[in-house]
Formats: C-alpha cells, structure tokens, sequence
C-alpha cells in the first residue's frame, strides 16, 4: 500500500497526458481558389484564433488543383472558383458525399488601376488602340471563362485575338493589370475590394446577364472533424459578412 502514492500520480499524469493529447491543436490543409485566397486567409485567421488548429493555403487555379487532387494531392478541403469540379469529385467518389456547399458567388469585372480609363459600361473595350488585355485561361480558371463569354456576348471576342494576355490564374491576370503589363482586365471584383475601403482604379461591373453565374463551391476530401468544424465555419454568419466584404456574393443573400 505504500507504493499507492507514486501510481496514483503515475496514474494521474498519463491521464492528463492524454487529455492534453487529446486537447492538441490539429492541422488541415486546404486547396484554395486564386481569387479567394485573401477573403480565405481571413476567415482560416478567424477560425485559428477561436479553435486553436491550423488551416495550411494552397493558392492556385481550380483546374490545377482539380488535376492535382484526382492525383492524390493530400488535401482535407478544396475550395474552387465553380460548380463543376468539385461536383465532377463527388460523382467520382473522391469527394465526402453531402459535403459539397457554395460558398461564395463571384463578380466579374473589367478593371484598370488607372482612374477614369474604364468606363461603366464597357465602351472601352470597343477602342482598337488597346494593345493587350488580361483574362484568367478559361480552360482552367473559371473566370476567364466568364471573361471569354463576355466577349463573346458583345461581339468582340474575335478581335482581342493577338491582344490577349492570359493568366494561368486570376491571381496572375491581377498582376498583370496591376504591374501594367496589360492597360486592363478582366478580374475578381474580390481581388480589388476590402472591407470599408473604396476601389482604387476604375472599373466596369459587367452585368451578370452576361456571363454564367460563378457559382464558389468547396467540399472536404478527407474525413476529418477538423475539417468539417472549418467547412462549418464558413457557412456561419461571421465569415458571411467577411464574404460580402470582399465583393462576393452570399450564397444567404441571394
């Protein structure tokens, strides 16, 4: 009986042990559209900074990380700039079934850094002295699909051929307007909008009637509670109101 004491607080110790290693913070990682990259980057901080665990972004284009992930990329999540990818690896049994949601409807517009050079409704488009103009591939990125469809819906798309400057990603294609590599684009509204600020440069919201609806869908790749808490997460009203801050749609406000 003597000897209670020590295995008692041998006892003790193992089982805080592994309550703590129960407690421990996680990790999941993450395959994130270009365009949602920074709206992300808030919400991951957020849900950080309330549970404890790490979100780890992979930026890139939709396509690439729908090639990558039918590859076995490890990924918990994926959170693409369409409908149809993340549809396309729930009908192929990669995706968790029930797990496919839209997170964001995206904006196209037709944008410069320079004040008063885009009009609001486009005309500029019409100019023949523009030498290059930017668009996302719309083989890969879904809004260089919708920048294609645009073009196409006004007649122009034949003769930006030669002038056109495509980006493998939205990401890219921003930086090529805004290094002024190409006097304007066709971008992300969210690529230009923050909360509370005004956008810098001038743009054209071109009309979505114009365009297929960029419908954002994310679905989780790997069972994991971790994952579900931060696909969760993203459906609550906090990282809503962030969504809309950076100039998307909510999928609750339509």
């Amino acid at each position: 009986m003597k000897h209670s004491g020590p295995i008692l607080s041998i006892i003790a110790t193992t089982t805080l042990l592994l309550i703590a290693a129960g407690l421990e913070a996680a990790e999941i990682r993450v395959a994130v559209a270009s365009n949602f990259a920074e709206t992300f980057a808030v919400i991951a901080t957020q849900f950080e900074r309330h549970t404890g665990h790490k979100v780890i972004q992979i930026t890139g284009s939709t396509g690439k990380h729908y090639a990558q992930i039918r590859n076995g990329a490890p990924f918990d999540a994926y959170f693409a700039a369409d409908a149809e990818r993340p549809e396309q690896l729930e009908q192929q049994g990669i995706a968790l079934p029930g797990s496919r949601f839209t997170y964001a409807l995206g904006k196209l517009i037709l944008w410069s850094p320079l004040m008063d050079y885009v009009d609001e409704e486009g005309r500029i488009l019409a100019d023949g002295n523009i030498r290059h103009l930017a668009i996302a591939n719309p083989r890969l990125a879904p809004y260089g699909r919708a920048a294609q469809e645009v073009l196409q819906s006004r007649g122009e798309w034949q003769s930006f051929q030669g002038r056109l400057v495509r980006g493998e990603n939205i990401g890219q294609t921003f930086q090529f307007v805004s290094s002024g590599n190409a006097a304007l684009g066709f971008i992300a509204r969210s690529q230009v909008m923050r909360p509370g600020q005004s956008i810098k440069g001038s743009l054209w919201d071109v009309p979505q009637s114009l365009y297929s609806p960029i419908e954002q869908q994310a679905v989780m790749l790997r069972e994991s509670d971790i994952a579900r808490d931060f696909l969760a997460f993203m459906r609550s009203e906090e990282s809503l109101q962030t969504i809309r801050g950076f100039g998307y749609g909510a999928p609750d406000a339509e």
